[in-house]
């Protein structure tokens, strides 16, 4: 899926209004459909049954008439209490979270059941007639009753889910889900050559693009507005790249907050690239108001991180929910650690090099997690111990010596920390803690086929397509 399709699909997967808005077409394309067969094919259909009684005009007008009003009320009180949901989530873990509420698919098919049930009684009223020109639509009225009867169900699911949906373990769990799946679905993919390369073919390529980024001959192509960088399509720019024969350099990620001007791409040579080539190349990455999750990893770690820090703040005082998000960063940290950094270096078909895109490596995402929630950790000792015990953890992982090394520099610098917010018992719980997390990190054992030529460890992608993934 290309950026600018991504983005006109992204605001739609978030909003609160489309999954209803589908359904409550469908309602009124049923209400039609149904009275249709009532008043031709099926009409003495359900005369054949002979457990199912007639309904007569006063009556079927009553019956929808309180299905209506019972359903927009209902409705009105779904939204309400929805809205007081996301208040209260809002106020407790950060703005940021709204997104997760409103692309609840248990909200929204909620708000949708109601306010379609309403519109499908509302669209068989209307045919209902008495007198000379009698006309029941009795298979529409039956239906009608059994959206009744389905509405409950889901005011008592939707009661259900509502508590449900504001608990902190429901919460940290469906960020750090889709945290895990991001990396799941970013990191393996490849642009151009796969990253097996040798030390040789990088130190070449490394010579290379310095030459050509060092000799002024670049065109540098800038935003046309301010905002974040949401997505890149790295398959369009090697696309672009190999057709006009240049030498690309993305300078950003997924993420990053672009200014109106601001280089965002390097192409060499300069002579090569034409303002229609530049808009071209423009129209590989969109750029927002907001960040998203669709590409940017990091965002997901940063909600997981804001959500562990006002737990931690003094009015709310919850290291619970602190250590909850701990463990889904430490789950996320494993994830990225089990994959090998992929090559900046990318090729034609023919072994030119053609992009640059240089990987966020381990250490930025840990440090953008643990590293970024450190200060808070440090002042709660129940926080504190978790945040070591976490880093403990880890390094159980099948992690390689400076994966393992820049966790035990974290470790330090929590317990650096600790040691000035701590005292007494407190302090001492803190370096006995650390001294079971040295233990854990000194005597966990290589990872298996790592080599020992010392290149950097990583996570993948910096964020996601624009950085190129291992394997």
């Amino acid at each position: 899926m290309t950026p600018s399709v991504s983005r006109l699909l992204e605001p739609i997967r978030s909003s609160y209004w489309f999954v209803p808005s589908v359904m409550s077409v469908a309602a009124i394309a049923l209400g039609i459909v149904t009275v249709w067969l009532d008043s031709g094919p099926a009409a003495d259909w359900l005369d054949g049954l002979g457990w199912y009684q007639s309904v007569k005009p006063d009556g079927a007008h009553e019956v929808l008439s309180t299905i209506a009003g019972s359903m927009i009320t209902v409705a009105g009180v779904v939204f309400s209490i929805t809205i007081v949901a996301i208040s209260f989530a809002a106020s407790q873990y950060g703005p940021r979270i709204l997104t997760n509420f409103m692309s609840d698919r248990g909200n929204q098919v909620t708000l949708g059941t109601f306010v379609a049930t309403f519109l499908y009684c509302l669209v068989v009223l209307r045919t209902i007639r008495g007198g000379d020109e009698d006309f029941v639509p009795q298979l529409a009225v039956m239906v009608g009753l059994l959206f009744a009867l389905a509405s409950i169900g889901v005011l008592i699911y939707f009661i259900h889910h509502v508590t449900q949906s504001i608990h902190i373990n429901t919460i940290t769990s469906r960020v750090a889900r889709q945290l895990v799946g991001s990396i799941e679905r970013r990191f393996p993919a490849c642009v151009g050559d796969p990253p097996d390369q040798s030390d040789d073919q990088r130190a070449a390529f490394r010579r290379k693009a310095e030459e050509a980024f060092g000799n002024g001959d670049v065109a540098r192509i800038a935003s046309n507005k301010d905002g974040y960088l949401q997505a890149v399509d790295d398959d369009r720019l090697l696309s672009i790249a190999c057709e006009h024969r240049l030498l690309l350099r993305l300078d950003h990620g997924p993420g990053e907050f672009l200014y109106r001007g601001g280089t965002v791409l390097l192409a060499h040579p300069s002579g090569r690239v034409s303002e229609e080539i530049a808009d071209e190349l423009r129209k590989s990455w969109t750029v927002g108001s907001d960040r998203t999750p669709e590409q940017d990893i990091l965002f997901l770690i940063d909600e997981l991180v804001e959500i562990a820090a006002r737990a931690l703040s003094t009015g709310v005082n919850d290291p619970y929910s602190a250590m909850t998000c701990t463990n889904w960063l430490a789950a996320g940290l494993a994830e990225i650690a089990r994959r090998q950094s992929p090559s900046p270096y990318r090729l034609d078909d023919k072994g030119e090099l053609r992009l640059i895109v240089e990987p966020s490596l381990f250490d930025e995402h840990l440090q953008r997690g643990l590293g970024r929630l450190r200060p808070y950790a440090a002042r709660d000792v129940n926080a504190a111990t978790h945040f070591l015990a976490a880093i403990a953890g880890l390094g159980e992982q099948n992690l390689s010596a400076r994966q393992r090394e820049l966790l035990g520099e974290e470790a330090d610098a929590l317990l650096d920390l600790a040691r000035r917010e701590l005292d007494g018992p407190s302090k001492d719980r803190v370096e006995e803690q650390m001294a079971i997390t040295r233990r854990a990190l000194d005597q966990a054992e290589p990872a298996y086929g790592r080599s020992p030529r010392g290149q950097k460890d990583m996570s993948g992608p910096r964020q996601a397509a624009a950085r190129p993934a291992a394997e």
